[in-house]
Order: structure tokens, then C-alpha cells, then sequence
């Protein structure tokens, strides 16, 4: 029996790459309600069936689909767009063509453009052991700048302090915005050391505690799409029981420095959490 998970409004717009006031242009919609609203504070509330939710309205506004439109379905009790609508839109992206062919691949490939990697690959329950790691903290434009910044900065400092890295290597990034941000992103990347150096203006060294339990998961792909895998480490969360403890880690093994199809990319989301 899994915990009943409420996330603040700041923590369920972090986790879903939404801003807040998307999220109440939403609510003024009544398309996404808060499950809860506190009659005292006013905070708003969030459950792990509307990140689902969320995230389904996100994909059908991708392909095109109006606000209104997705509303009705829901209205409807429909969750996803009937044959006939498919159809309606594919005549409509056909006719932009120059500009929504992305749109028209992925709506002619509905359910055969994304490949299921069954939960026993997908997920691991982990320990995350105490580690020395250098630490670059910085305010990027987005997320796509993340590759850049570690390639570009955070690399040559490393190897000019004579940084020296475990094998292999384990590099992680944590997010410090208190609400999603889509631009100015605070973003502290951290790469595992052997030892402790002189900081720099660049690089600062730390020691972090170990995490005795840390739910895992494999994320394929660009970061802009992080929020499609938290959907599904938060279902995760609740079906068996755990609460979230901690900030998660985007941990980076495969990306832009060494792999140039960005569908190949590969990070680990690792959320700190106990039963």
C-alpha cells in the first residue's frame, strides 16, 4: 500500500518542467485541478495521478491537440484522442507539412514510436555510498546547456586542478530551482573524485553523505523530457510504498560527449527514499 503523495505546487512544478503559472492557467481552464487546496494557506496540492495527467495533456498539446479539445475528451471520459480525431489532425499537419513533419512522424507513429523497457531494466533500488565529488554550481539559459557546460567548463578546470576520477566515472547533476524554470536554470553538476582539492572559482570540493536507499531509473533521450521519466518514478514511488527523502540526482552516462543521436543519450534519475 503506497503512501498517499501530495507535492506543493513548486515541488510538482520542479518535477514536471511546468511552470507555476502554466499550472494556474491550467486550474482557470479546469483541465488540471489541484487534488487540494488548504482553506487556511491557499497552498495547492498536487497527487501522482495528476502528474499522469499532466504529463498526457503535454503529449496531446504536442501533437497539436487545443486546450479546449483535450478538455473535452476528458470531459468525455477519454483519455487519449479517438481514431477519427487522429485522422482530423493528420489531414490538418498535413497541410503544414514544412513546419509540423516531427508532429505528423509522431502522430502516424502513435503507439509504435516509443519502445517499453520492461520495470524489471528499468528500475533498481540502490545504495548511493559517501563520496568526494567536485562541485560546479551555475545558472544555465536550459537545460540543453548542461552538455556544453560540462564539456566546455567544468572538464578543462577539472583536469587543470588535476582532478583525479574514479572508473568508472559517476557524474550527476541537482536541480535548486524551487518551481520549474524553462529558462535561467540553477543547476549543480557534480563529478566523484578520489580526494579533496583546492577549491577554485569554478570548482569547489565536498563530501556528500551516503544515501542508504535510492530508487533508480533509466532515462533515454534529451533533458527537456526528464519529466515523462518522473512520471513514471513517482507511479513507481507510490505503487510500493516509498516517500521521497531527498532532491533528486540526473546521474549522466551517456550524452553529448560521446554519443552524437541525442535518442542515445542515457542518464539515471536517482530519488533518495525510505519506506
Amino acid at each position: 500500500m503506497g503512501y498517499n503523495t501530495k507535492l506543493k505546487i513548486g515541488e510538482f512544478s520542479r518535477m514536471m518542467q511546468v511552470t507555476i503559472k502554466t499550472l494556474r492557467f491550467y486550474e482557470q481552464k479546469g483541465l488540471l485541478l489541484p487534488c487540494q487546496v488548504d482553506e487556511w494557506t491557499g497552498y495547492r496540492y498536487y497527487s501522482i495521478e495528476q502528474m499522469q495527467k499532466l504529463s498526457s495533456i503535454r503529449e496531446m498539446q504536442w501533437l497539436g491537440f487545443s486546450l479546449d479539445e483535450i478538455k473535452e475528451m476528458y470531459e468525455a471520459e477519454l483519455h487519449e484522442p479517438t481514431d477519427e480525431q487522429i485522422k482530423e489532425k493528420l489531414i490538418q499537419t498535413e497541410r503544414q507539412i514544412k513546419e509540423l513533419s516531427a508532429r505528423r512522424a509522431q502522430l502516424l507513429n502513435w503507439k509504435k514510436s516509443r519502445k517499453k523497457i520492461k520495470t524489471m531494466d528499468k528500475f533498481s533500488i540502490q545504495r548511493l555510498p559517501e563520496i568526494i565529488v567536485a562541485s560546479h554550481r551555475e545558472v544555465l539559459r536550459n537545460y540543453e546547456a548542461i552538455g556544453q557546460m560540462c564539456v566546455n567548463v567544468i572538464a578543462p578546470e577539472m583536469l587543470r586542478l588535476g582532478c583525479k576520477c574514479l572508473q568508472p566515472g559517476y557524474c550527476f547533476s541537482v536541480e535548486h530551482n524551487d518551481s520549474y524554470q524553462p529558462e535561467n536554470v540553477d543547476i549543480e553538476y557534480c563529478e566523484q573524485v578520489e580526494e579533496m582539492g583546492k577549491d577554485s572559482s569554478i570548482i569547489q570540493f565536498k563530501r556528500l553523505p551516503e544515501v542508504p536507499t535510492a530508487l533508480c531509473m533509466k532515462h533515454y533521450g534529451t533533458y527537456d523530457r526528464f519529466y515523462e521519466s518522473y512520471v513514471e518514478v513517482f507511479k513507481y514511488i507510490e505503487q510500493h510504498g516509498y516517500k521521497v527523502v531527498g532532491r533528486p540526482r540526473c546521474c549522466y552516462v551517456d550524452g553529448i560527449w560521446n554519443q552524437e543521436d541525442p535518442e542515445k543519450w542515457l542518464s539515471i534519475i536517482q530519488v533518495p527514499v525510505e519506506k
